[in-house]
């Protein structure tokens, strides 16, 4: 890419440039990646300002340990795990700090998409917003495992591989998740069908997922 030499280096390749001393590498890995990091981190905590320092201290983390990395996974593998173990942290500090998640509608509005919150219709903001609050009632590791597969698009396999844990603990976590979303979710039913089949089911665990609501593929975290 003219301008850019590092643009047509691979991700395994930039990390290994890091560890060994390049200045630039970790940046380009950064501009390519920071969009999805971002995106997963908001929609797992549901606050703008506590999704940043998460995704702030998973590319810290992953600054430092990148000597570590055994290439068993891809790059962007490992830094959704990175992400997703520091967001996990924080909700799970947070839980222990009070006993009811507090639903703030500006926060639940920066997650929309740019031009899903000036072009999609009111409706859909409205069905995002009530989702995102519906999702901050689970446990953290039940929202992070619905985020990737059924927000994210992200195959079982692949979330089970962000959260390391097995295929059968990401599809049991998804099952609980959903249980426990279905009585808060029924009324969000769009397009007058069953959501649930809006993606299909390619990349979804068994068992009806949560409504799709126009976001696009991120990343993701541990157990």
């Amino acid at each position: 890419m003219e301008g850019n030499p590092l643009g047509s280096v691979g991700d395994a390749e930039l990390l290994a440039r890091h560890v060994a001393g390049d200045p630039d590498a970790f940046g380009e890995l950064v501009r390519r990646h920071r969009d999805r990091l971002w995106a997963v981190a908001l929609r797992t905590l549901g606050d703008r300002e506590e999704a940043a320092d998460a995704v702030q201290d998973a590319l810290v983390s992953a600054f430092r340990s990148a000597h570590t990395f055994r290439g068993q996974s891809a790059v962007t593998t490992w830094l959704h795990r990175i992400t997703v173990n520091a967001c996990l942290d924080r909700a799970r500090r947070s839980a222990s700090r009070r006993t009811a998640p507090v639903a703030d509608e500006k926060n639940f509005e920066a997650l929309m998409e740019p031009h899903e919150s000036a072009e999609a219709p009111a409706e859909r903001g409205e069905l995002h917003r009530e989702l995102l609050a519906a999702l901050a009632t689970l446990p953290a590791e039940q929202r992070a495992a619905l985020v990737l597969v059924d927000m994210q698009g992200y195959p079982v396999a692949e979330a089970a591989k962000v959260l390391d844990v097995a295929v059968g603990t990401v599809k049991s976590r998804c099952a609980r998740g959903r249980a426990r979303l279905l009585p808060l979710l029924t009324h969000l039913r769009i397009g007058g069908g069953d959501s649930a089949a809006a993606g299909g089911g390619r990349n979804r665990a068994e068992g009806a997922s949560v409504p799709e609501t126009g976001t696009e593929k991120g990343g993701g975290g541990h157990r």
